[in-house]
């Protein structure tokens, strides 16, 4: 796979806007944990080797355990392995990474709405995109495993 253009030189005022989401998002409310179970997740959705490599690798510096990380893509199935909390995170991340088949459900919505305040789903969401966009710049520029794209 060959990379095809070196998007901080092509764009640098949209990689600019793109940290200042991350900016942002490195002062919400919600977990590190949560956090980079959206990243990780969205990525495994949108086949990013990419954004998998270096956010499982920050998950675990970060304390989360190896078989949480292996067992993140069957999360629905992992018993009581992923809390209440971040099963509500995770129904956000696929449903809105996979927007194109129903959007964020009113179920989804509302079993959030149980853990969460409108701010903090808000967050989520935010975090969502983030990693979405960031998904599709990667495969879009075919950025190999290990190149900064900053």
């Amino acid at each position: 796979m060959q990379k095809r253009l070196n998007f901080k030189t092509a764009s640098p005022e949209a990689l600019k806007a793109m940290i200042g989401l991350e900016t942002y998002l490195s002062k919400i409310s919600i977990s590190r944990t949560a956090k980079e179970l959206i990243k990780i997740r969205a990525s495994q959705i949108n086949g990013c080797a990419y954004c998998i490599n270096i956010h499982t690798q920050d998950a675990v510096k970060n304390g989360e355990t190896n078989q949480r990380i292996f067992l993140l893509s069957a999360w629905r199935e992992a018993g009581d392995i992923f809390t209440e909390e971040e099963k509500a995170v995770l129904a956000i991340t696929e449903e809105i990474t996979l927007i194109h088949q129903n959007g964020l459900s009113d179920q989804t919505y509302a079993g959030a709405l149980q853990f969460f305040s409108e701010t903090q789903i808000a967050d989520i969401i935010t975090a969502v995109i983030t990693i979405n966009l960031w998904n599709r710049v990667v495969l879009s520029t075919r950025l190999p495993i290990g190149q900064s794209l900053a």
